[in-house]
């Protein structure tokens, strides 16, 4: 006997799947969705995930074997977690509140882990902030039985360059998956808006789908405002337009329901943004597109034009995206620092996986693999939930990956432009000069704001708190946080990651 124990997700290739399983296609969402994991199980076995195209983390118990078998999809966009009790029992769940409260839960802090944080601003690889609960990671599967926990790697990003075909093959390949894609990611009797910024991966989604409205945070400062360029995309598609203008006040009046939804700390401050967007969104439909997945499958950040000068030092300092603080700055600032803990560590397999291939794979793949999974998919999947918004990621998807994935660097990044393929795919449904825009990225006001006594109270409060005590130096957080306010706006991320995990920290360990 199957019985799928826990599940959150959407399967895109469902008809495909239904005719293959004998299932009925007409079945309500969640009710075929789950026949046809429990049907594909028995069919496929671990395999199944090879067969699904779409978003997934499920658990599936065979009583015939007493055999538990959990799965994540292949790039992290919906979370699995787990724990083992002093007993031997293993407690799971696709979200942590469905396991902190369950009797034989001990939760304890990670404190090792605010090492990885402070440089990375999110929680990377399979530790979480709670001690002995874990993750899932991406493409990994695990099983359960007699006491014995045992995981598997499934899938694996894999790269293999072919230069026969043209930056033009291959964006005809991406518009071609791209249409299939579509069909797949809404059903007809369903109605999708799409989110909008500036950037050219939400307005391709937008112009491929058949979304009535693109929506947009914007903000009073206008050179952090992309709202107006958002708009010029809508108007050009024919779309209606919203935006939401967001207030200092409004950001920082959601930062502890934002940490305390987001179950893991994460100092990465348009989190906040994507909070208030989602909610408001939430008020007007309950499905929505975004433009994830874009910038890490083809090479859209600006730091990836350096690639080639890091070369093959990048294995002894390049951990993804962000990298804030050194291990000298966190050892000065830490009541316990721990020499052995080091952000490093957790990528070296993955150049160890990518040895031989060329400095932009490898920097995507770090991406891909740790980014991804622990700061874009976990903001998206836990605000857009906390606001009772489906969020869909059509360009999130292996079809997609599988293109940027036989595509040569050069077609990605050149010393004048990033994504150069995914461009060339968007100009026909964009304008060029739209198509080709230069990338802004999600930028936020948050390096003025901090600064304002008008609103940051309770970032005051808290860095001179017994929280702030427990792990940090006071003298060091406070010289960091007087520089800040003195007028060095740069060390605004350090400030606001100090008190993300503060914020977090209360949330969890304190008014609990």
């Amino acid at each position: 006997m199957t019985e799928i124990k826990a599940y959150r997700g959407h399967i895109r290739n469902h008809k495909a799947l239904c005719a293959e399983l004998g299932l009925d296609d007409t079945l309500p969402r969640e009710e075929r969705e789950l026949a046809i994991l429990k049907a594909g199980f028995e069919k496929w076995g671990k395999e199944l995930p090879d067969h699904i195209y779409g978003m997934f983390a499920f658990a599936v118990y065979n009583s015939e074997t007493d055999t538990l078998t959990c799965f994540r999809d292949q790039f992290g966009t919906k979370p699995f977690y787990y724990y083992l009790t002093a007993d031997g029992r293993l407690l799971y769940g696709t979200m942590i509140r469905d396991i902190i409260g369950q009797d034989g839960f001990v939760k304890e802090l990670n404190e090792s882990m605010l090492q990885i944080y402070l440089t990375l601003t999110y929680v990377a690889g399979e530790d979480t902030f709670f001690k002995g609960l874990k993750k899932l990671m991406p493409g990994c599967l695990l099983t359960f039985k007699g006491g014995k926990l045992d995981i598997e790697r499934y899938w694996k990003p894999t790269f293999a360059p072919d230069r026969s075909k043209s930056v033009q093959d291959y964006a005809d390949e991406i518009n071609e998956a791209m249409q299939v894609i579509m069909q797949e990611v809404k059903e007809p009797n369903e109605t999708a808006h799409s989110f909008l910024s500036g950037g050219v991966d939400s307005a391709y989604v937008l112009a491929v789908s058949d979304a009535p409205v693109g929506h947009c945070c914007g903000y009073d400062e206008e050179r952090f405002d992309e709202s107006p360029v958002a708009k010029v995309t809508a108007d050009t598609l024919g779309r209606d337009f919203e935006v939401l203008k967001v207030q200092p006040e409004d950001f920082f009046g959601v930062v502890h329901y934002t940490m305390q939804n987001m179950e893991q700390p994460l100092g990465d401050a348009s989190a906040i943004v994507f909070t208030l967007g989602c909610n408001a969104t939430a008020k007007e439909t309950k499905l929505c597109y975004s433009g994830e997945g874009s910038d890490e499958f083809f090479g859209g950040y600006n730091m990836y034009r350096n690639a080639e000068r890091y070369g093959d030092n990048l294995k002894n300092f390049y951990v993804g995206n962000t990298n804030i603080m050194k291990e000298e700055e966190k050892q000065k600032l830490l009541q316990n620092y721990d020499p052995s803990v080091k952000p490093i560590d957790l990528v070296k397999y993955i150049y160890e996986e990518t040895e031989g291939l060329d400095p932009l794979t490898k920097m995507s793949d770090v991406d891909i693999q740790i980014w991804l999974e622990g700061d874009i998919y976990l903001n998206v999947d836990k605000m857009s939930t906390a606001a009772g918004l489906e969020i869909r990621m059509p360009l999130t998807d292996r079809r997609i990956f599988d293109i940027a994935s036989r595509m040569p660097s050069e077609y990605k990044v050149t010393e004048e432009q990033n994504k150069v393929a995914f461009r060339t795919a968007a100009a026909k449904y964009l304008p060029e000069e739209i198509a080709f825009r230069k990338k802004l990225g999600f930028i936020v006001p948050v390096r003025i704001w901090l600064a304002d006594e008008n609103y940051n109270e309770d970032v005051r409060r808290l860095f001179v708190s017994d929280i702030a005590a427990k792990f940090f130096k006071p003298a060091e957080i406070k010289a960091i946080y007087d520089e800040y306010v003195g007028g060095n706006s740069d060390l605004w991320r350090k400030v606001w990651t100090i008190y993300t995990f503060l914020v977090w920290y209360e949330e969890y360990f304190v008014i609990r």
